[in-house]
């Protein structure tokens, strides 16, 4: 049998096989991270649960020790462990693992444009899921009109504006006093009973929000999420973008219908918008070579799995420095957590 001999592929031809490889692979790296960062919230949580029921009436298990990861849970305290840092110099020693892991989410977005929403967050991994349920069992989501989505939108940036304005207005010595309060001390028990006893309003808000998702594509996310708003206006910074290449554009308009924000891919050159996730889903439909990636201006694209491992190596990193710089651990005694957690539920917010 004849053989054919194919030339040998160029440098540039080979690596651009590369680049697109990878970005058709993007999906399946972006969910193999997405899923970890799950598994690990879960594994932190389920943690945490056994670690605060020794403390309670009937509690059967002991020696269970605190996972300090469960403090990237308290955004807030994160957001006011920064301020306290920023205004005195000195690392809280309550909550601290808060304030890294709010640091480094924060600068995730001003990296990698909203990754931390895109590639992290368990609620923004299970909302996706919900929607992407959604399509596969009614063929489609729901749009909402145009002037409802706008304004609905605007929900988070307002609550985010509160939390800052709340915050901002806090002396150092005031979130001292906040923290090392009772109600400070054990916020992360707090957080978990509200789950635990969760009243009936809650009960509702969250499932029309669980069952909304299946219907809107990143229901929470989109219009409800203060942390979202922020990390997406860190992302403005970001010298990351996806760009479209309008010379090599084929105006098949896949890109647009398969982002999850619905942002105009088609049509402009670069996505500067604080609603990209950097899920590149937009990329990995294109069927035009090396007509859309994300980058930088003038430089090479940015492959998958750059990100991927740049993502995970900022959250390592940060969180291996605290821990060998000693700031990672609360400073709280199990002797405080003894007497504390059985009385938590009746600690009223300062």
């Amino acid at each position: 049998m004849a053989t054919v001999s194919l030339p040998p592929r160029t440098r540039k031809s080979r690596d651009e096989w590369v680049r697109r490889t990878d970005y058709d692979r993007s999906q399946q790296i972006r969910r193999a991270v997405q899923l970890t960062f799950l598994a690990l919230n879960l594994w932190i949580g389920t943690q945490f649960y056994f670690f605060v029921r020794q403390f309670e009436p009937g509690g059967t298990v002991s020696g269970i020790s605190r996972p300090a990861g469960i403090e990237g849970w308290l955004p807030i305290a994160g957001m006011m462990n920064l301020k306290y840092f920023l205004s005195s110099g000195v690392v809280p020693v309550m909550h601290p693992a808060a304030m890294f892991l709010f640091a480094a989410f924060l600068a995730a977005s001003l990296l990698f444009r909203k990754a931390f929403c895109g590639w992290l967050c368990p609620v923004g991994t299970i909302s996706e899921y919900l929607w992407k349920l959604g399509r596969e069992t009614f063929r489609r989501n729901w749009r909402l009109p145009r002037w409802l989505d706008i304004g609905l939108r605007g929900l988070k940036y307002i609550l985010l504006a509160l939390f800052l304005y709340a915050v901002g207005g806090m002396s150092a010595a005031a979130i001292d006093g906040f923290l090392t309060s009772p109600y400070g001390l054990v916020a992360d028990v707090k957080m978990l009973n509200f789950f635990r006893d969760m009243g009936t309003a809650a009960a509702i808000v969250i499932g029309v929000l669980v069952i909304g998702s299946i219907f809107v594509q990143n229901l929470w996310c989109r219009y409800v999420c203060p942390y979202g708003a922020l990390m997406g206006l860190a992302a403005l910074a970001s010298p990351l973008r996806i760009r479209r290449v309008p010379e090599l554009c084929i105006d098949c308009a896949k890109c647009a219908k398969a982002c999850p924000s619905r942002l105009p891919v088609d049509v402009l050159v670069q996505i500067r918008s604080a609603e990209c996730l950097a899920c590149m889903e937009c990329i990995a439909v294109c069927p035009a070579e090396g007509a859309l990636g994300m980058g930088v201006a003038g430089r090479r694209w940015v492959r998958p799995r750059t990100v991927a491992l740049g993502v995970a190596a900022l959250f390592l990193s940060t969180v291996a420095f605290a821990k060998l710089a000693g700031h990672w651990d609360s400073a709280i005694p199990e002797r405080v957590y003894q007497r504390l957690i059985p009385q938590a539920a009746g600690f009223e917010h300062p």
